[in-house]
């Protein structure tokens, strides 16, 4: 990742998806959304997200956004 395109913002979706006993695939089915396109998301490669996104996956991991997406420490 180029230091320019660098974010402070982590994506806890693999951590959520462990203690729910959820598969990224089964997320998908729920959500509508491909499983490459969560892929990215899970590997902090997204760059935008829709709030309907958003919404989706917080509502089909039972969640906030913020337990969703985070600050990291610099």
């Amino acid at each position: 990742m180029r230091e320019e395109d660098a974010t402070l913002i982590h994506c806890r979706l693999d951590e959520l998806l462990d203690e729910r006993g959820m598969t990224l695939t089964r997320l998908s089915e729920l959500v509508g959304v491909s499983i490459v396109n969560l892929s990215v998301l899970k590997n902090d490669r997204a760059r935008a997200i829709r709030y309907s996104t958003l919404q989706a996956i917080c509502v089909a991991l039972d969640c906030e956004v913020g337990e969703l997406l985070v600050i990291r420490p610099n």
